[in-house]
């Protein structure tokens, strides 16, 4: 097991490892400041290591604030000592940073009649390789019904019961179908495994109601093409964010990449010999190679010689500030976006307009050249040739090829 550090030798390896992370100095000396205040604060005490608790000891010294924990919403003037002592944390506990971002507020605590299970599930769920934004939808779903199981004051998960289940749901009710039908598939796969555990007696999951919402109704967003072309014509080039951005956005609209397979994309899945892209699909797990096309692998060139700052992150797409690490999971890259929508003047209202429409647009524009339908569906990664067929609802040409001529119907 590693030694553990003390906390002078704990503040040297943060502050170390920031400079080699090419942290402004200026971010940097706000933590040297801070740990020079908490060395002040623990002269005289027999304090060899750092602990969470003499952290909220020193904010309430300094501030004369009390705070329960470090991860909670808190005054502008204490929020930098905040973050260089969550560092210390993230030390201390894992031997680096590991909270890049915070999401969503102070981290979820588990009611402890239902820890063990709730933990137990969490592994579980490691072991099915769940893409990131997947897992974490999951358990925000499950935070909330296990917050409203501890209201009902139940002693542990082995009480629950079908009512206790449809109370839950009933409490939904003011939420849009597709939500509860959502909130219902999540919660079969907690109430599942608990049965299998033999956690609960009885398959609570007979009680759930079988909501079956598809996706027929709904017509997939798209921009037209001027557009397109007015966008990456905006992006300044020059720049270094303007490379990386004009890099990503061409992925997307040359070759249909989603957002997650273009954040978690590395180096080595580029194959300049034999011009392709391989990638293993965050959304299915699947594998698939796309054609590097010159305009996208003369970007992604650019990019890697002219843009990209110095790192030992093997990411294709990184952040441009400190630490220069690949984007967060839950980055979906719309920020982006916008802010070459707003530069090159194009207004899109009632509509969706996230990276995931130019995703539509490729399949439009690919039908519109007569494009086979299992090929546009291997191009863009789909399981099941039914999943592209959705896009047929946006070719309007082809639609008309199908109009009834009101004659013949007439005349037969």
């Amino acid at each position: 097991m590693k030694e553990k550090l003390k906390i002078h030798e704990l503040m040297d390896k943060v502050l170390a490892d920031l400079r080699q992370q090419k942290y402004a100095d200026y971010t940097v000396g706000s933590y040297r400041h801070c740990y020079n205040g908490l060395v002040k604060f623990i002269e005289g005490k027999n304090v060899a290591y750092y602990s969470n608790a003499l952290a909220l000891d020193y904010i309430r010294h300094k501030f004369g604030i009390t705070i329960d924990v470090l991860y909670c919403q808190c005054p502008s003037n204490i929020r930098p000592s905040i973050r260089a002592l969550k560092l210390l944390s993230d030390y201390s506990e894992h031997g680096m940073q590991i909270k890049k971002r915070k999401f969503g507020g102070k981290p979820f605590e588990c009611p402890d009649v239902f820890r063990a299970d709730y933990d137990a599930f969490k592994l579980a769920c490691k072991s099915r390789n769940y893409a990131p934004l997947g897992e974490a939808s999951l358990f925000w779903s499950l935070h909330k019904f296990l917050i409203f199981m501890k209201k009902e004051e139940l002693a542990s998960s082995s009480e629950m019961t079908s009512i206790h289940i449809l109370k839950f749901l009933s409490s939904q009710k003011d939420y849009s179908s597709r939500y509860i039908a959502t909130t219902i598939s999540r919660l079969r796969n907690y109430l599942r495994f608990l049965y299998q555990e033999g956690i609960i007696e009885h398959d609570l999951c007979k009680c759930l109601p079988h909501m079956r919402i598809t996706r027929s109704p709904f017509i997939p967003s798209v921009w037209e093409q001027t557009d397109v072309k007015k966008l990456l014509e905006s992006i300044d080039r020059q720049n270094p964010k303007g490379k990386r951005d004009y890099a990503i956005l061409l992925l997307v609209a040359r070759l249909g990449l989603r957002v997650g397979d273009i954040r978690v994309l590395k180096l080595s899945a580029l194959n300049w010999t034999r011009k392709l892209i391989s990638v293993i699909m965050q959304k299915t797990k699947q594998s698939l190679e796309l054609p590097l096309l010159d305009d996208v692998g003369w970007a992604i060139i650019d990019y890697l010689k002219n843009g990209r700052p110095q790192t030992i992150s093997d990411f294709v797409f990184i952040r441009h500030k400190a630490p220069y690490d690949g984007f967060s999971d839950h980055n979906c890259l719309h920020k982006m976006l916008v802010r070459h929508m707003i530069r090159a003047k194009i207004e899109m209202t009632g509509q969706k307009h996230g990276l995931h429409s130019l995703r539509s647009t490729l399949a439009l524009a690919l039908l519109e050249n007569g494009t086979p339908l299992p090929i546009i569906s291997e191009a863009l990664g789909h399981q099941s040739i039914q999943t592209t067929s959705i896009y047929l609802k946006i070719d309007m040409n082809g639609l008309r090829n199908c109009v009834i001529d009101p004659e013949e119907v007439c005349h037969e």
